[in-house]
């Protein structure tokens, strides 16, 4: 849903040799030696499109058993359940996804903060092998309004600050996940996407 193709082309950028292919078809992803899973849009349309294209299954396998990147709403469908159209994920990650509470949210001059949060911010990062070469508070463009909100502490990978802190990165294994957009993130973004590529975890 959404951004595949912008997806596609920096991960070209940062591939070299390695092929990187668009599919929707269970066999391709199976195939595969790493899975990227980008999302934009609603967590509702973006579960519903999952199913109808019999992919569940296979993004199931994968996160079980080879590198898997979760990107916006690739992330958020790893949890257990969204408040977005009150939809359950695929259960991967114990949590929840959440609207920002905005009657919460200020930024340092007292105003309240707009919903979506759109646009550049700092990530402090949690010791993790896809952070290499990238700065703690490196920045990187958001666009969301729901933010996932781990069972376990120990997911949190990566938090960012927008009124209040949230997790931005989670990991676990072979899974590697970010609410913020690598793609639309500059050099920044493409040390991620190139760290994947390259990722033995």
């Amino acid at each position: 849903m959404g951004n595949l193709r912008s997806v596609s082309k920096a991960l070209e950028h940062v591939a070299g040799d390695k092929q990187v292919i668009v599919t929707a078809d269970p066999a391709v992803v199976a195939a595969a030696e790493r899975v990227v899973f980008p999302g934009q849009g609603a967590m509702p349309d973006c579960m519903r499109e999952l199913e109808a294209r019999g992919l569940r299954a296979a993004v199931l396998q994968a996160a079980k058993d080879k590198p898997f990147l979760g990107i916006c709403i690739g992330q958020q469908m790893l949890f257990a359940h969204s408040d977005e159209g009150n939809v359950p994920g695929l259960g991967i990650f114990p949590g929840e996804v959440k609207r920002f509470p905005e009657e919460k949210m200020l930024g340092a001059d007292g105003l309240r903060l707009k919903v979506p949060h759109m646009g550049w911010n700092e990530v402090q990062q949690k010791p993790h092998a896809m952070w290499a070469g990238i700065a703690d508070g490196a920045r990187f463009y958001f666009v969301h309004s729901y933010c996932v909100q781990p069972a376990d502490p120990a997911l949190t990978t990566g938090i960012c600050d927008y009124g209040i802190p949230f997790t931005c990165a989670v990991g676990r294994d072979n899974i590697f996940a970010v609410q913020f957009h690598p793609e639309k993130s500059a050099r920044d973004g493409l040390q991620l996407l190139k760290n994947f590529v390259e990722w033995r975890p």
